[in-house]
């Protein structure tokens, strides 16, 4: 990924987070100082510039050392963030459920434990004494950390409660044996958006990062007639802090236990195919890089126009022709990136979880990828059993009817638990398989 690529997307990471980005810089060096991260010079440099922009905060695209933070913070006289603390403040911002904010404050205080040393000026030991461990004491900071881990040890029990109410959830979703379908993605590809046009949800979908991150799961009915549970999930991204990753377990194992992943991308993006393989180095580490997936390249209503961005704009003047219109971006058409990635991915289906543009499609590929949970079958049913005729059409899928004679026949594809329920009317000929 391009290095303006990246610091553009922390740009937005930092406006998402509620900040007001004044300028960036960046250094072109053949290995990192590891006491400054960036050369001292240069350090010097854009500290000059932050004191005379009033700048209170500088966040570095990287991960920092607990030193690096320590030395920055005395050559800016300001705070400094790191990639890794920017997005766990924004998640921490966005959690709303009690999970949400355990594995959130779980994240930050596995990021702040070893960070604890910047905090602290003096290292000066409590008194020791009867009932104190370590005869001189503990230092400040050594009590600091105790009580960090004390508190991490904690939270981590009460997410093995929540992982084990999950489960139970699940287990009482699987008697149903309705298949579970999660939605995937990059961050702001529009998944929130996809489950509220799929299943008539009303999950806050807004177009800024993050916008979502406790699951919701909702029900879906194919028009197979074949109900799915289709499950929300946080949106990925570049450099995802691995903390973030451990503490989001309880919530990613709906990825993990799902029958079929819909990996949406927002294939206007200019990094779309890079987006893609953010997403699927998350899914790998979870364990769900091999699942079942339905490529869903999502907001075709943007696609084809971007702003030139290889030099300035230049317009013929007119009588009629504005200066604001004069200083509009060129507007340009490139289909190439989608071409290519439905040469890549020949199942995929192009949308507009907006606009509802190729929805239709999406489910009946879905449909079709579910397909081998259903049983084909051939029945024979008298009509005066009206009761089995409605039911089979309320669980099963009408391939084709015919009521003539004294019973209607059917071809269906049914649930295989309620193969029991119809095994009176079937056929024992085997059927043909359209």
């Amino acid at each position: 990924m391009d290095v303006r690529d990246s610091l553009a997307e922390l740009g937005e990471l930092a406006t998402t987070a509620g900040g007001e980005v004044i300028g960036h810089g960046l250094q072109k060096t053949e290995s990192l100082n590891p006491a400054t991260f960036i050369g001292k010079g240069k350090a010097e440099e854009f500290a000059a510039f932050c004191r005379c922009n009033d700048v209170d905060t500088v966040i570095f695209d990287d991960e920092l050392s607990p030193a690096q933070i320590r030395n920055l913070e005395k050559i800016f006289n300001c705070k400094i963030l790191d990639r890794t603390s920017l997005i766990l403040d924004i998640f921490a911002q966005r959690a709303r459920t009690r999970e949400g904010k355990l594995q959130i404050e779980l994240a930050q205080l596995q990021h702040l434990l070893p960070r604890l040393t910047r905090f602290w000026g003096h290292l000066s030991r409590q008194a020791g004494g009867i009932g104190m461990r370590g005869g001189e004491g503990e230092s400040q900071l050594e009590s600091d950390r105790r009580k960090v881990q004390e508190r991490i040890d904690k939270i981590s029990r009460d997410l093995d409660a929540v992982r084990r109410q999950r489960a139970t959830q699940r287990a009482g979703r699987q008697r149903s044996h309705w298949p579970l379908a999660s939605i995937v993605g990059y961050t702001n590809a529009g998944k929130s958006t996809l489950l509220n046009a799929l299943t008539g949800a009303d999950v806050m979908a807004k177009d800024i990062l993050f916008a979502t991150l406790d699951p919701t799961t909702r029900r879906l009915r194919l028009p197979t007639n074949q109900n799915v549970l289709l499950t929300d999930t946080v949106g990925f991204i570049r450099k995802l802090p691995h903390g973030l990753v451990e503490a989001f377990k309880a919530t990613l194992e709906e990825v993990v236990q799902a029958d079929l992943l819909l990996h949406v991308v927002d294939i206007s993006h200019l990094q779309a195919e890079e987006q893609i393989q953010a997403v699927n180095a998350v899914l790998a580490e979870i364990g769900a890089g091999e699942k079942p997936t339905i490529m869903v390249f999502n907001k075709m209503d943007q696609l084809g126009w971007g702003e030139a961005t290889d030099g300035p704009t230049l317009a013929r003047q007119s009588k009629t022709t504005t200066a604001r219109e004069d200083a509009r971006p060129t507007k340009i058409a490139d289909f190439g990136v989608l071409n290519r990635l439905q040469e890549k991915f020949p199942h995929a289906v192009a949308i507009s979880a907006a606009t509802g543009e190729g929805m239709a499609t999406l489910l009946a590929e879905i449909g079709t990828q579910l397909r081998p949970k259903r049983e084909f079958l051939e029945l024979r049913v008298p009509h005066e059993q009206a009761a089995v005729i409605a039911r089979l059409h309320a669980v099963g899928q009408i391939i084709s009817r015919s009521y003539r004679g004294p019973a209607a026949r059917f071809k269906a594809r049914i649930p295989p638990r309620h193969h029991d329920e119809f095994a009176p009317y079937i056929v024992r000929d085997p059927p043909t398989v359209p």
